[in-house]
């Protein structure tokens, strides 16, 4: 088990930025790969962002340029930045670790952008 807690989520107006943040428990965090996953109403979980235990990171087309992931592998954290936000990145905001093959979810963190 590899318990992980979103925060950051909020209400934010177009063109606004929001900052979320992952805290993760156990010694493997250091060797997971880190990920950022969001899922509004009506449509399938997408990937938005991911960092590899070596720094290496992925974005989707949508938000590639406006958002950025990180980790600091002393605290167990991973954030993602976000810019320009824009309402179609309305959704619920996900935190995933993946180790060994096992993915963990987190609860979820809901962000909002109004136009």
């Amino acid at each position: 088990q590899v318990p992980l807690v979103e925060s950051g989520g909020g209400l934010v107006q177009a063109g606004g930025s929001l900052r979320l943040s992952c805290a993760a428990s156990g010694s493997r965090f250091r060797i997971s790969v880190m990920a950022w996953y969001r899922q509004a109403p009506g449509k399938q979980r997408e990937m938005v962002a991911v960092i590899t235990s070596g720094g290496t990171t992925n974005y989707a087309d949508s938000v590639k340029g406006r958002f950025a992931i990180s980790r600091d592998n002393a605290k167990n954290t991973v954030n993602l930045q976000m810019n320009s936000l824009k309402p179609e990145d309305t959704a619920v905001y996900y935190c995933a670790s993946t180790f060994a093959s096992q993915t963990y979810w987190g609860q979820g963190t809901q962000v909002t952008v109004s136009s």
